[in-house]
């Protein structure tokens, strides 16, 4: 309970005058937040980036051949 009062009042003081000591706080707030992330392995970044590339790629086609069809039903509608 005390640890949640002394938070409430810094963060009471952070919303003071002083944007140098709120930049500063919020640096090393962030450099925390950075520690506690599990980032991803090299294999399974790349796996994410093939089926991104993959899903990419299909939807091209798709909506490639959406516009084919559709530029030759125009095209057969206006002649």
């Amino acid at each position: 309970m005390a640890k949640k009062q002394a938070q409430a009042a810094d963060v009471k003081s952070d919303k003071g005058p002083n944007p140098f000591t709120r930049l500063a706080r919020y640096v090393e707030d962030s450099k925390a937040e950075l520690r506690k992330v599990t980032w991803p392995t090299l294999k399974e970044t790349r796996k994410a980036t093939l089926a991104v590339l993959g899903f990419v790629a299909v939807m091209a086609v798709i909506l490639g051949l959406v516009d084919l069809g559709l530029s030759v039903l125009i095209k057969s509608i206006l002649s």
